[in-house]
């Protein structure tokens, strides 16, 4: 089978059809991967046996779904043969939930740092709910002061969004430009106009929970899973945290953060406290 060929051609049409660079970089490792292995020289003549038994390589769910969906699409778009799947189920997803931090270990974090760089990081991620590739992807002309609020320009799947920017942000955001001066980018490496790098984020979210003695894993998308459970704690509706985050459904979000909150799940409703003990 001429691999190259038909890998170029799935990443081709993907392209055509506006889906994002992250998408199409794992969908094609995927395919590749699949049409690797097989030992047919062409996927007309793959079946669904074959598809079944290369799945069945992966134990970890999230992993097989995300090869399944992968070889799926490429049939889909390529070869015009949805129904190729049509008997295959899914692997259940993994429905693990975030441990969430206090608002007295994120404190503990943001007074952990002493360099303003990346207090701000830390700050405007909790601020704003934005994923790391949002974060990093942040120009200067994306903030608005005039509406008081961040654009989100190139967000998963390639959609713009606004997320909220409050005075004391933007008050740490000036500080911060005023001591950096970036160029292109809010947040830029050593060199001018360079993105900074999830690596450094992460490895300085690492530093400051060990210095602060925060026991649990902490990392950029733990912060926006705090943003929306603790604004569900302060009563934020629903629907607008929703569009803060940038799901596509307030479904996601109930299911995500509704059973993440011990505040929210200590006090719910319990039909005992209308008994006299």
């Amino acid at each position: 089978m001429n691999v190259s060929e038909h890998v170029g051609y799935f990443i081709q049409e993907m392209k055509r059809r506006g889906m994002s660079p992250r998408t199409i970089s794992s969908y094609s490792s995927n395919v590749k991967s699949f049409f690797a292995w097989t030992v047919k020289d062409h996927p007309k003549n793959i079946n669904k046996d074959d598809i079944v038994e290369y799945l069945s390589l992966f134990n970890e769910n999230n992993t097989q779904r995300s090869h399944h969906q992968a070889i799926k699409k490429f049939y889909e778009i390529c070869l015009n043969q949805p129904n190729k799947f049509k008997y295959i189920p899914y692997f259940k997803k993994s429905e693990n939930k975030p441990i969430i931090l206090s608002v007295y270990e994120i404190q503990r974090l943001i007074d952990a740092c002493g360099n303003l760089k990346h207090k701000t990081i830390i700050c405007l991620v909790y601020a704003t709910g934005v994923r790391m590739s949002e974060l990093l992807g942040i120009r200067l002309c994306d903030i608005d002061r005039g509406n008081m609020v961040i654009h989100v320009i190139n967000g998963k799947g390639e959609k713009q969004r606004q997320v909220t920017m409050k005075p004391r942000l933007l008050s740490l955001l000036e500080e911060y430009y005023r001591a950096y001066e970036p160029e292109t980018y809010l947040f830029e490496g050593d060199k001018p106009g360079c993105k900074y790098t999830s690596s450094s984020v992460n490895s300085m979210l690492r530093t400051y929970a060990k210095k602060a003695g925060i026991k649990k894993r902490v990392y950029c998308h733990l912060l926006r899973h705090n943003y929306a459970t603790h604004s569900l704690e302060e009563k934020e509706n629903l629907y607008t945290i929703q569009k803060v985050l940038g799901h596509a459904s307030p479904k996601t979000t109930a299911d995500t953060y509704l059973h993440t909150s011990p505040s929210i799940i200590a006090n719910a409703h319990s039909p005992i406290q209308n008994i006299n003990l």
